[in-house]
This record gives structure tokens, C-alpha cells and sequence, in this order.
């Protein structure tokens, strides 16, 4: 067989390294270490201890917005965060108006719950309009990105992934094909809602 690629080249789940540390000054959540899914061990009578006496109730008050200039989240809940959850994983998104985040694809599906605001996902190139109170789901495999398209008010998602549960399965690839667009500096500066 001639045509087998022995080493994957740039571009090709190998980003230009180079790139990546200039986008990932603003963008840590994508190049720092983190777990994912924990290691299960110890006694039966540890491990169910731990869990009940893990706490219940999470402030996303308590964890700090990270990104930006026009898209931030925060991972509130995931394996890293809490010794209960092992499969699901919880993160909040903001953007600010008229923008969008990054168009990318992963296998593990999504459950997004807009808290705030209008606008539209593309997914494998169908525009899907969306507004508070609607729950988008973006199944497994998709590319997709979602954009606020409101000239004054920024947009809020509660996303739910079972992506903990998909990497322990080995289902790994997740790809970035567009990094986020640059805040239009016409809009002036944006900063995330600081009641969440």
C-alpha cells in the first residue's frame, strides 16, 4: 500500500506548533494540562465515602472566566473539579454581540441551554437559529459554531457534554478547523456577566 501516512504532518491532528502558542496566550483552556478521567482505586468502602461526602452545590461565581476578547467560559463542573462527576461535564459560554466562537468538531455530543440572547449555530454547514430558553443539541461528530448575531446584547449557553465518558471509550479526535474571529473593534470592549 504507497498511499498510508506513517506520521501525521501539520494540520492533520498536528498543528503548526508555532501557531498553537500564539493562539494559546489567549486561549489556555485548549493547551493546558487537564484530567479528564480520574483514576478509579481504593477500597469500595473509600471510594463511596468520598462521594457522600462530596458537596452537592457549585457557585460558577466561584470559577473565573477565562478567554476573550469576545467569547469566555468557565468550566464549572467536570472530573477535574469534583470527585462526583465522572461521565458529564458542565461549562458555561458567553459572547459578546456580533461574534462567534471556534468552528470545530468532536465525537462526543452536546447539550446547549441558552440562558441569554439570539442567534444561530452552523452544523456541518445548516444554519440553526436559536434564542433564550431553547435547547440546541449538536450530535456527535459535528462541526459546528455557534455565533451571536445580536448588535447590542451578548448571548449565554449552559453546555452538557458526556465528554469524560467519550474519552474513557478512547473516542479522542476533537478538532479545531477555525480559531474564534477577532472582536470587531467597533464594538468596543466586552466583558462576561459577572452574575454568573
Amino acid at each position: 500500500m504507497t498511499d498510508v501516512i506513517d506520521a501525521p504532518g501539520i494540520g492533520h491532528n498536528q498543528p503548526d506548533p508555532m501557531e498553537m502558542e500564539k493562539k494559546h496566550q489567549k486561549w489556555d483552556r485548549w493547551a493546558k494540562k487537564r484530567t479528564f478521567v480520574r483514576a478509579l482505586e481504593g477500597t469500595y468502602s473509600h471510594l463511596y465515602k468520598t462521594l457522600v461526602d462530596e458537596k452537592r452545590v457549585y457557585s460558577a461565581g466561584d470559577v473565573p472566566w477565562k478567554g476573550g476578547p469576545q467569547m469566555f467560559g468557565k468550566s464549572v463542573i467536570s472530573p477535574q473539579a469534583t470527585q462526583i462527576i465522572q461521565s458529564i461535564e458542565s461549562h458555561i459560554e458567553a459572547y459578546a454581540p456580533k461574534t462567534g466562537g471556534q468552528k470545530h468538531g468532536h465525537l462526543n455530543s452536546a447539550v446547549f441551554y441558552v440562558l441569554k440572547g439570539h442567534g444561530y449555530d452552523i452544523h456541518d454547514g445548516k444554519k440553526i437559529p436559536w434564542k433564550a430558553g431553547d435547547v440546541m443539541l449538536v450530535e456527535n461528530g459535528c462541526v459546528h459554531q455557534h455565533f451571536n448575531d445580536s448588535e447590542t446584547e451578548e448571548c449565554v449557553h449552559l453546555v452538557f457534554k458526556a465528554k469524560p465518558l467519550f474519552l474513557f471509550m478512547h473516542l479522542l479526535l476533537q478538532k479545531m478547523v477555525e480559531w474564534p474571529p477577532e472582536l470587531d473593534p467597533e464594538l468596543g470592549p466586552y466583558s462576561p456577566p459577572t452574575d454568573l
